[in-house]
């Protein structure tokens, strides 16, 4: 409750209140020819659910490249902080 005679101000309008970006934990696996088999498992905390999707789409392309040793990868996915898969990309969606 506000005192006699001042008015509430919000968050918004006090200059020395810095907004603060929210930002969450996603698990990028990538995946092998075996089902459920993992050849790389990275954690990020990013902004977006997109900027998750670039990364892994990055990483995804380079397990991919024909100087990598062991078998390529065929699948990638993205796991939220509350272990649901939110994104999955496989070599046939990519073009391969």
């Amino acid at each position: 409750m506000a005192a006699a005679g001042r008015i509430p101000i919000s968050g918004a309008e006090r200059p020395s209140i810095r907004r603060i970006p929210v930002r969450e934990t996603f698990h990028i696996e990538v995946l092998g020819p075996e089902p459920d088999e993992i050849q790389t498992r990275i954690s990020v905390r990013v902004g977006s659910l997109e900027s998750a999707q670039e990364r892994a789409l990055r990483l995804f392309a380079r397990a991919r490249v024909p100087q990598r040793s062991g078998e390529p990868a065929e699948a990638v996915r993205v796991i939220d902080g509350a272990g649901r898969e939110v994104f999955y990309r496989t070599r046939f969606d990519v073009g391969d």
